[in-house]
């Protein structure tokens, strides 16, 4: 069995060459399936495989990756998302990002694992994709459109209605603003791939949207797989039942309660309580949400639609907890309504809404601290117009939005070395919501991250539970553990949220039952965990080639190492210099990595991955 490919796997992947739309398929290695499991580990090995160590994210030799996992289509819970794999144009190093809805259930059909798109198309193209392979379509007539609209057009374009899934960027991506993202619009739900960039890689290939229609591949479980998800769901309802009363947006006042919700772009991270609750997931249910929503084979339904009619919005995308810390509270902006208008807007115009909106917040403190002379009359915290304004102008490039779509680190080294200390963010990515000062595994975590700033390496559920949220001991390793976790289920192309609320917040035995019921194989838990360890390696191998990743890139901002939170319940917490040299000699040690934070030869072997390392 072990040299045979679980029948959970469509078996090729499809390499699509955007130049002359040549394509080219491959059989899925069950070995590279048993060491790298799908999905966040096919994407990272393809990258490993076809981008140079020298590629510029923006370039042509940079390759998009979209991949699915071995439980996709299957009755696991919530496991239609897929991965993007690419270059990040924001940190240039491995990035993926993953996403909901429809289409990775249908490109699980057409059988395909994993798609490629290598080069850039001479004109603006969409890339079809069904049973037979892919072709590519011109879209000069989209140039402009929003995703909403782009993903309508497609759609009636092909004639299939729904039944033609569509991942589209919006006028962000064609102008390659750095932290511009896909939105897939379904039938039962939004999918949006926000972070990283991969926008702006599509953009720069020429790549208005990628539509997938179904094939005829069904995945078949080698054992009960179905019974072993019923038993679960039990639990699964209990523990996520915050997220299908209010979504994400539940998060927001508990975490302000906590002392843990930045505003003011840090200078603070609590806010009075009736401001939070202006833009909490209270009153968004209570006052503007329309409907629950769900992503395909999830009964969570964390999704929800709002309606604002003094906007004239009808059934947006409610903004997730991230970003109404992006869009409202690091602004000092807490009129629901206009934080609804701006989100909305970065959804249509394809950005995403965690990173502009921390560059917007470091803007505004620049603008205050005199070091950023833009003439614009937006760069004020609490102006909550001026939201809306920037979304605009920073996807079109226009004034100091053009500065803004560089992010903020790029706009950083273009002021005078003060404007530093006003970054937040790690490897030119911005920090999403959970605090690097107030919670100690984000601290090593995002310092450690593969992409950055991103709360999907090292998770903070734990945490808020009071696991390693205010000591280093052993956090080191839980950080590391927990990026394995993340790898594992984004290989696996399971929701986080089912993940830690259904199956458990690491890795163990439920994962590895399910596993070994889909594939047949006899997997111990860990192995597993070595799968996720396998993939995370392979990332950092991918970004050391890169020169993004060594000791001094595994840093913090000025601000968490320097500056204690001023008040509240977590008032004196932060991560001084020699707290996080400590903790990442602690960190490397775990995880078989040299003083300068590099996967050693042992390592390699260890987690057999010299064939991959050495195309790297």
């Amino acid at each position: 069995m072990a040299n045979e490919l679980p029948s959970v796997y469509g078996g090729e992947a499809l390499r699509i060459h955007l130049g002359d739309g040549a394509t080219e398929t491959e059989a899925i290695d069950p070995g590279d399936a048993r060491r790298f499991l799908g999905g966040n580990g096919f994407a990272a090995k393809q990258i490993a495989e076809h981008v140079p160590p020298e590629a510029d994210p923006l370039g042509p030799e940079n390759v998009l990756a979209m991949a699915v996992g071995p439980m996709n289509g299957t009755p696991f819970q919530s496991t239609s998302r897929g991965v993007l794999g690419f270059v990040s144009p924001m940190t240039n190093g491995f990035f993926d990002s993953t996403f909901g809805g429809t289409l990775p259930r249908a490109q699980k059909t057409t059988g395909f694992e994993v798609i490629t798109l290598h080069g850039a198309a001479e004109e603006l193209s969409y890339v079809y994709i069904d049973g037979d392979g892919a072709e590519i379509k011109p879209a000069g007539d989209l140039a402009g459109l929003d995703t909403y609209e782009t993903c309508e057009a497609i759609r009636e374009a092909e004639g299939e209605g729904y039944d033609t899934h569509v991942l589209a960027i919006g006028p962000a991506g064609e102008n390659e603003v750095r932290f511009a993202c896909s939105l897939h619009d379904s039938e039962i739900r939004e999918g949006v791939a926000g972070r990283g960039g991969n926008g702006a890689v599509l953009g720069s290939k020429n790549v208005k949207a990628i539509a997938v229609s179904e094939g005829s591949f069904e995945p078949e479980p080698e054992g009960d797989l179905r019974g072993r998800a019923v038993q679960q769901m039990g639990r699964l309802m209990e523990d996520t039942e915050m997220l299908q009363e209010y979504g994400t947006a539940g998060l927001v006042n508990p975490i302000n309660e906590m002392g843990k919700l930045g505003q003011r772009n840090m200078q603070t991270e609590q806010t009075d309580p009736e401001n939070a609750e202006a833009v909490s997931g209270e009153t968004l249910k209570t006052e503007y949400v329309t409907e629950d929503t769900t992503c395909a084979n999830c009964a969570v339904k964390c999704g929800k639609h709002v309606t604002v009619e003094s906007e004239g919005i009808t059934d947006a995308k409610i903004p997730e907890f991230e970003s109404l810390f992006g869009t409202a509270t690091l602004q000092e902006v807490y009129e629901i309504e206009r934080v609804i208008a701006a989100n909305d807007l970065c959804d249509r115009l394809g950005m995403d809404t965690i990173s502009w909106g921390v560059t917007v917040a470091f803007a505004r403190e620049c603008s205050e601290k005199g070091l950023l002379s833009e003439e614009s009359p937006h760069l004020s915290f609490g102006d909550a117009d001026g939201l809306v304004e920037l979304a605009e102008k920073t996807a079109h490039r226009e004034g100091v939005g053009d500065r803004i779509a560089e992010g903020s680190f790029r706009m950083a080294e273009s002021l005078e070395a003060e404007a530093e200390k006003y970054l937040y963010g790690a490897k030119g990515l911005e920090f999403a919501a959970h605090s690097a000062r107030g919670l100690k595994g984000m601290s090593i975590g995002y310092a450690t991250g593969t992409r950055g700033g991103s709360h999907h390496d090292t998770r903070p559920t734990l945490q808020y539970d009071g696991n390693h949220d205010e000591t280093t001991e052993g956090t080191p390793e839980f950080a590391a553990r927990s990026q394995h976790f993340t790898a594992l289920g984004d290989s696996l192309t399971q929701c986080r949220f089912v993940s830690e609320g259904g199956w458990g917040p690491r890795i163990n035995e439920n994962y590895t039952e399910a596993i070994n019921l889909a594939t047949g194989w006899d997997l111990s838990v860990e192995e597993v965990e070595r799968i996720g360890e396998r993939v995370y390696n392979l990332e950092r191998l991918i970004n050391v080639s890169r020169g993004v990743a060594d000791r001094e890139a595994d840093t913090l901002p000025h601000r968490v190492m320097n500056e204690p939170i001023s008040e509240g319940p977590a008032e004196g917490m932060y991560c001084p210099p020699e707290e996080l040299e400590s903790m990442l000699d602690e960190y490397y040690a775990a995880r078989g990595w040299n003083d300068n934070g590099h996967p050693t030869t042992d390592t390699v072997e260890r987690l057999d991955i010299e064939d991959v390392a050495e195309t790297v």
